[in-house]
């Protein structure tokens, strides 16, 4: 999915290609977010260290506080290093 306001993201894209530990989030087969987003989204997220990439990992992935009571992490996380 295009990110159409790119202004919108954080940090700009030409600096997440000299981050070497990367951090790709897809979606589980059967997600209903998949009929909207395409059964092919997914999202790189790149950082300067392993410890920084396993910190937003465990944050990402953690159980929020507004999460109902059963619910299921619905995205897939792959650590990547280039």
């Amino acid at each position: 999915m295009p990110i159409c306001q790119d202004h919108n993201l954080r940090v700009s894209r030409a600096i997440h290609q000299t981050k070497p530990y990367g951090l790709r989030v897809s979606l589980r087969e059967g997600d209903p977010f998949r009929k909207l987003l395409g059964a092919d989204w997914q999202r790189v997220h790149w950082f300067d260290s392993e410890l920084a990439r396993d910190q937003a990992l465990r944050e990402m992935s953690r159980k929020h506080e507004y999460s109902r009571p059963g619910d299921q992490p619905a995205h897939v996380y792959e650590k990547l290093k280039r």
